[in-house]
């Protein structure tokens, strides 16, 4: 809110106060200015006005720094990339400290386990076709019902897959993952699970009777 005492100031002077208060470089600030219903006025712009001139009591200075960087949108923002390879030669990053500690998927039993889960899907993927009826059994998720329309290994993750059209809205897409198509179906009935949680069997559509039911 303006202060009275600066009613003798100049707007410069005004500039360099704002910029201790608001971290914003005086000389690329843009001060608007508005009353008291919040409505805008004006705006400072010139540096030699004596602030008596142009304001009254109650006024709202909004500063805004027009070199902030906007950090909802990075797109611009020049970023260091470097390519898989070249990365896992280097030996101060976090993955070779992780190899150094046996942490992660380096240790010996966790790549025991994750070598078995990928056999294991393998061998699933293996009696599952294009077109099954399938119910999904994620841990942690609600049984699905559903059909197949994917088998295989994808781009967006390592190993076997199966995508699924399920019977009800409860999926995450229509077949398009990352930019790549892999199946048609309607929006948010689309999913992909590991093959050891999908079963296929006869598996009919459920039947909702709660609208049956008060």
């Amino acid at each position: 809110i303006f202060h009275v005492q600066w009613k003798q100031w100049y707007q410069r002077r005004v500039r360099g106060k704002l910029e201790m208060i608001t971290g914003a470089s005086m000389d690329s600030m843009k001060i608007d200015l508005f009353n008291d219903l919040n409505q805008p006025i004006g705006s400072l712009n010139n540096d030699d006005a004596i602030l008596k001139n142009c304001l009254e009591n109650g006024v709202r200075l909004h500063v805004v720094d027009k070199t902030a960087i906007n950090f909802q949108d990075v797109s611009d923002v020049e970023k260091y990339e470097i390519s898989r390879e070249e990365y896992e030669k280097r030996e101060d990053s976090v993955m070779a400290f992780k190899k150094r500690n046996k942490m992660g998927r380096f240790n010996p039993e966790v790549q025991a386990k994750l070598a078995a889960t990928a056999e294991e899907n393998k061998t699933k993927a293996e009696t599952i076709k294009v077109g099954d009826r399938c119910e999904t059994r994620t841990p942690n998720q609600p049984t699905r019902r559903g059909e197949v329309m994917y088998v295989g290994q994808t781009d967006f993750k390592d190993g076997y897959w199966v995508g699924v059209k399920f019977d009800d809205p409860v999926g995450k897409h229509d077949g398009l993952v990352q930019g790549k198509r892999y199946f048609k179906c309607g929006d948010k009935f689309g999913g992909f699970v590991q093959p050891r949680f999908c079963e296929i069997g006869d598996f009919p559509p459920e039947v909702d009777f709660s609208d049956d039911e008060i």
